[in-house]
Parts: C-alpha cells; structure tokens; sequence
C-alpha cells in the first residue's frame, strides 16, 4: 500500500511537471529569448519592450580588446534599449550571425533559457507577468577564451 502512495505521488508530479511544459509555454519562451537577440541585431527596441521586463539586471564578464582578463560588466533595461537602437545601425552584424536558444525548463510561473549570439553566451530567467513570458536576469560573458 505504501508503494502504491509513493507511486501515486510520483505520477502526479510527473503529470504537472509535463503540464507546466507544455509546447506553447515552451514556444513562448523561445520567442522572448529570440526577440532579446533580435532586437539588438535587427535595431528593434520594441522587441525589447515585448520581451525583457523593465526591472531587467543584466551581469556579465568580457574582454576588451587586446586584453587578455574578463571585465565585469552590467546593464539596465534602458541601456539595453538603447543598445537595440545602435548596436547594428551600421548593419556591421553578417546574415549569418549566431542566435542559437535552448529553453531548459519551463515552471508555471518561471523559466531557464541559453541564448548563444555574437557578443557571447547568455543565461536567462524569464517570468511570467500578466501571462506574457518576460525576461528578468541575464548572466553572460563574452565567447569563451581559446586555450
């Protein structure tokens, strides 16, 4: 009897767990994470305003030029902003520049993703706020040094 209580257990987490997932929730994060990089490679600071919550803390490390130590850095939902509005206005960015994203978990309420683009690697928490998937935290660096 005790089993079948631990198992009974068990499948009903298992069961919400797949139903936190489900492919839209897990479509719209993907599209958040999307609309961050997009925004700064297609010069879209609304994509931003859709995308990132305006609380946003943005931490991270990279190496300036000629230089071989990370340099801590941070960012503000309006810096970021204004870096969508100038980043690529010189279209410098190719085509075929990277914007890879891997949506780790999917909660009710929360949320992981992995977003790779040509500034670097980014982590990101998303939340949900009035039912649209906004994105909260990121912690990045630029591209790994080569050894």
């Amino acid at each position: 009897m005790k089993n079948l209580v631990v198992l009974f257990f068990m499948t009903l987490t298992m069961t919400l767990a797949a139903s936190a997932q489900t492919s839209g929730e897990k479509d719209a994060v993907r599209q958040a994470a999307l609309d961050y990089v997009e925004s700064v490679y297609n010069v879209s600071p609304d994509l931003v305003e859709r995308s990132v919550h305006p609380e946003l803390v943005k931490r991270g490390f990279f190496i300036k030029k000629d230089e071989t130590a990370y340099t801590p850095s941070t960012m503000t939902f309006a810096q970021l902003v204004e870096l969508s509005k100038n980043y690529n206005k010189s279209g410098k960015l190719p085509k075929d520049a990277p914007k890879e994203v891997v949506v780790y978990e999917v909660s009710d309420q929360t949320a992981s993703a992995k977003v790779t683009a040509v500034w670097g690697i980014d982590y990101l928490h998303l939340a949900k706020y009035d039912g649209k998937w906004k994105i909260i935290n990121i912690l990045w660096q630029s591209p790994p040094k080569k050894n």
